[in-house]
């Protein structure tokens, strides 16, 4: 998922001071991304003059052209050639003799590079497992699959992720990061290459970059891990990035959902899903229109979120959720097997478009696996292990006692298939719930109003004990979230 966005503002703009994360701050923001949009440059301050002598020119030239969108009909070579120009131009800032003097307008544009990288190669990967399916069903361009089987490190996915570690690397962005977490001076740890604005921008929207590619890989634990070192706030530098912003806050917010953290999940997409629609007054339609559409998506995910953990929303989210799927989530909500191709269409619908971290086998087709498909199984088994809970929790709030195949003849279900649902229920109600340190970090919390315990075939039903933990959390992160 990428947002694309026009330029930042011009060099030399004045920094703003971030304070607390306040509603000052959120205004501050705003205003930021105002600048964004109202700039109408489309060279960053960057020289476009190319020089054949390779110099500075050259090197200008270079920049301005990898922050810059591939046309979407690119034809196969330009897509391999785009590759190589990306190739040549990392490896001359990485194994330079020396940091590259040469001084960048600011982070708008070193996000650019980096999304517009990802984007390439997220866009090219799936575009060749495409041709691999299509080989095996319709008839395909057989240059272009003679040119993909000769060509299987192109954007590969070890080269990718190779100039994202050695970018985090060089410019020791992590060091520097943990030093400011801790309360010290980063720039002490920056070293020749991080205190260099070039290294450290790029060195910071690498570490979005990774989130982004490790869960487009399905590793969403990994995807969170890259993150210890950034603070989830509105003082952060890709806070004041609207597509950083909105990137890292979808792609922290899915892998959540992923690893069934619902609670933590929500909480990333209502901040997010807030910050846009304070927004939304000054976007510009050609901008407004992608954000709409990532919009919409996460509000489906909002929608999965919730239809799996019930919980307040927002108001300014309720009702958006509620104009755009409110007959899908009343139902999604009821569970049983007729929510199952509601769950899978907003899953089709909200997902990233993920992709394999290795070439397709051209010559057998047949054995390549779909890795959107892979994912949607990998969703809707947990889906299927959780449809009936609404259904067993509807019965059990009229009861405090009530007999396990009494219950049974209600749901029209044998004891041990009731016994198992109620397991699987009583298990999803236990969540790791984030409070501090590492986004993978939690307590573990009871997420539902209702509790109950079974003995013998007795059900024992009760609310739930709120732990203290709990209600401190939620005291805790009110403030960060809204």
């Amino acid at each position: 998922m990428s947002v694309r966005q026009a330029p930042g503002h011009q060099q030399g703009a004045p920094e703003r001071s971030m304070g607390d994360d306040s509603d000052v701050e959120e205004e501050a923001l705003a205003n930021d991304y105002r600048e964004q949009v109202d700039y109408d440059g489309e060279d960053y301050g960057l020289d476009r003059q190319m020089s054949l002598g390779g110099g500075p020119q050259d090197l200008h030239a270079q920049l301005v052209a990898a922050a810059q969108p591939l046309e979407y009909q690119a034809t196969l070579e330009t897509k391999i050639q785009s590759y190589d120009s990306y190739c040549n131009l990392f490896h001359f800032i990485l194994n330079s003799e020396g940091p590259v003097d040469i001084e960048v307008p600011s982070h708008y544009w070193a996000w650019d590079v980096i999304d517009e990288f990802i984007y390439q190669f997220n866009s090219f990967c799936s575009y060749r497992q495409r041709i691999a399916f299509q080989q095996s069903t319709t008839a395909v361009n057989e240059d272009e699959v003679a040119i993909l089987r000769e060509n299987p490190s192109v954007w590969g996915c070890y080269s990718v992720l190779n100039v994202l570690y050695s970018l985090i690397q060089k410019s020791q962005i992590s060091e520097q990061l943990a030093a400011t977490k801790r309360g010290e001076d980063g720039k002490q740890y920056a070293g020749e290459y991080g205190s260099r604005p070039l290294y450290q921008m790029l060195g910071y929207f690498s570490i979005i970059g990774l989130l982004r590619v490790h869960c487009l890989l399905g590793d969403f634990s990994l995807a969170l891990k890259t993150l210890d070192d950034i603070e989830l706030n509105k003082r952060a530098m890709f806070a004041r990035v609207m597509a950083a912003n909105f990137t890292t806050y979808y792609y922290v917010g899915f892998s959540y959902m992923m690893m069934h953290r619902y609670a933590d999940a929500l909480r990333m997409f209502n901040h997010i899903l807030i910050y846009v629609s304070r927004t939304k007054n000054f976007q510009k339609n050609a901008q407004y229109d992608s954000i709409s559409k990532k919009n919409d998506q996460m509000l489906a995910l909002v929608a999965i979120c919730v239809s799996f953990s019930p919980t307040r929303l927002d108001d300014t989210i309720h009702t958006a959720l509620r104009e755009k799927y409110g007959e899908q989530l009343t139902r999604m909500q009821r569970g049983g097997p007729e929510s199952l191709p509601l769950f899978e269409e907003l899953f089709r619908q909200a997902c990233p478009k993920f992709i394999s971290p290795t070439p397709p086998d051209f010559e057998n087709p047949q054995i390549n696996i779909d890795p959107v498909e892979h994912q949607l199984s990998i969703f809707m088994e947990e889906v299927k292990n959780n449809m009936w809970s609404p259904t067993v929790r509807s019965y059990l709030k009229l009861y405090t006692t009530m007999d396990l195949t009494k219950l049974a003849g209600f749901l029209d279900v044998d004891a041990d298939t009731l016994r198992s649902w109620l397991l699987v229920n009583k298990q999803r109600s236990r969540q790791v719930r984030y409070a501090e340190g590492g986004l993978l970090e939690g307590d573990v919390v009871n997420s539902s109003d209702l509790d109950y315990a079974m003995q013998g075939d007795i059900i024992h039903v009760s609310e739930a004990k709120v732990g203290r933990k709990l209600v401190d959390w939620y005291l805790r992160n009110l403030a960060r979230t809204y």
